[in-house]
């Protein structure tokens, strides 16, 4: 598992959830367009941190183009439920 890659994403994801949640509160003219980016950008890293757990620290800093559209897709439930 590489963990230093995992944190890194958790951390990112972790960081916009907190600002969407900032911007929701504060901004009364927040809408779906900035709400579906910031979501997307969520789903992103929380995906990348689940998809690449077992990447390797090469592999994850080259982050290939095609790594980076398959580690980004949402789980299917028995990756989740069954670990892969």
């Amino acid at each position: 598992m590489n963990k230093n890659f995992i944190l890194s994403n958790l951390r990112e994801a972790a960081q916009e959830l907190v600002s969407t949640i900032h911007d929701i509160e504060s901004d009364p003219k927040y809408g779906y367009g900035e709400f579906v980016v910031a979501m997307t950008h969520l789903y992103h890293h929380v995906n990348t941190a689940w998809n690449a757990r077992d990447s390797l620290d090469a592999g994850a800093k080259e982050c290939t183009e095609d790594n980076f559209y398959k580690w980004r897709q949402f789980p299917s439930n028995s990756e989740i439920y069954l670990g892969r």
